[in-house]
């Protein structure tokens, strides 16, 4: 019952509790810099704000630079959504010939094709309104409280710490610490790595795409190189942008394959061999329960259960592995 409870305030207070969880993921990964400005005799405070906004700045910067990009294929747009719905009207009169030969072949004629009725009302206008400024108001809770909340986190790293460990008994401290550290060590190789592993395929990607004579392959690369970092799925969502901008250019399919065959080697490349090197062993989650975190992560929160599934999988499988009834999930977890 406790668990429900849980996971019903996640779905319901999804924007407070990605916020949170945001903040925690770039505390952990702002603290080592953090603590080098301390070794310089920096105070914590003035190394924490210095990092945070050293933070917003690399994010403003790259955003912008995204969004340079984004409207100036924005400005193109009307050529290739003209390409897409050629593409569509192709199919569908391939779909239209396909069921006429079929209706020839069989005793009875096929059914006419029936335009589907698509409804409307108030009602769909409402929900589309009501989701659009759900979204609107996570994304504007994020990014306004997001940098408060790491500085805060940062600044106040050793009294956070102790207030923590004041919430369990005495005899459980020291299990409570040795969990809080190894997490600290799970997180901060896990963002650290994976950083470091976006960045190398999103600079491969851009290369790729511009070596292909792919219109803007800067922004394809980036795109693709974010998806391509979700395991498993990520080798065939990173197909998506290269592919759409790529209709406007070629008209056979061999480079679709190409790119498709590419990128698939760049996601086991990354994910198998580059990944394990750079984050380590210490994550240590299998394909299964990565799979499932994905899947639920994804249908609770969407976008943003696909990129913090992970984190809260390995969390939840450092809490097992310090806890000596759930162990048996912290195993099969590991597995």
């Amino acid at each position: 019952m406790a668990g429900a409870i849980i996971l019903l305030f996640c779905y319901y207070a999804a924007g407070v509790v990605i916020t949170v969880l945001l903040s925690v993921l770039l505390a952990y990964f702002l603290d080592p810099a953090v603590e080098l400005l301390e070794r310089m005799r920096l105070p914590r405070t003035l190394g924490a704000l210095l990092m945070v906004l050293v933070l917003i700045a690399v994010v403003f910067g790259a955003g912008y630079a995204i969004w340079l990009r984004a409207a100036d294929f924005a400005d193109n747009w009307p050529h290739y959504s003209g390409v897409l719905k050629q593409a569509a009207r192709a199919v569908d009169s391939r779909i239209e010939r396909l069921e006429g030969r079929v209706s020839e072949i069989s005793e009875t004629p096929a059914p006419p094709r029936v335009a589907p009725v698509v409804a409307q009302g108030p009602g769909i206008v409402h929900t589309l309104l009501l989701r659009g400024a759900n979204s609107l108001y996570a994304l504007f809770l994020e990014a306004t409280f997001v940098p408060f909340l790491v500085f805060f986190m940062l600044a106040a790293k050793r009294e956070v710490w102790h207030g923590t460990l004041q919430l369990f008994p005495l005899s459980r401290r020291t299990q409570v610490k040795e969990t809080l550290e190894d997490l600290r060590e799970v997180l901060r190789s896990y963002l650290a790595g994976m950083t470091v592993v976006t960045l190398v395929v999103i600079a491969v990607s851009s290369l790729f795409f511009w070596m292909m004579g792919l219109d803007y392959p800067l922004l394809a690369g980036i795109v693709s190189g974010i998806f391509n970092m979700v395991p498993y799925l990520g080798a065939v969502l990173a197909w998506v942008p290269p592919m759409v901008i790529g209709l406007a250019k070629w008209r056979t399919v061999a480079p679709f394959f190409l790119i498709a065959g590419v990128l698939t080697t760049f996601h086991l490349l990354a994910i198998n061999l580059l990944a394990p090197e750079l984050v380590g062993r210490r994550v240590r989650l299998n394909a299964v329960a990565i799979t499932i975190a994905l899947l639920f992560w994804g249908w609770v929160w969407g976008a943003m259960g696909l990129v913090l599934a992970i984190p809260i999988t390995a969390t939840l499988r450092v809490i097992c592995d310090h806890t000596e009834s759930w162990k048996p999930i912290g195993r099969w977890l590991s597995a």
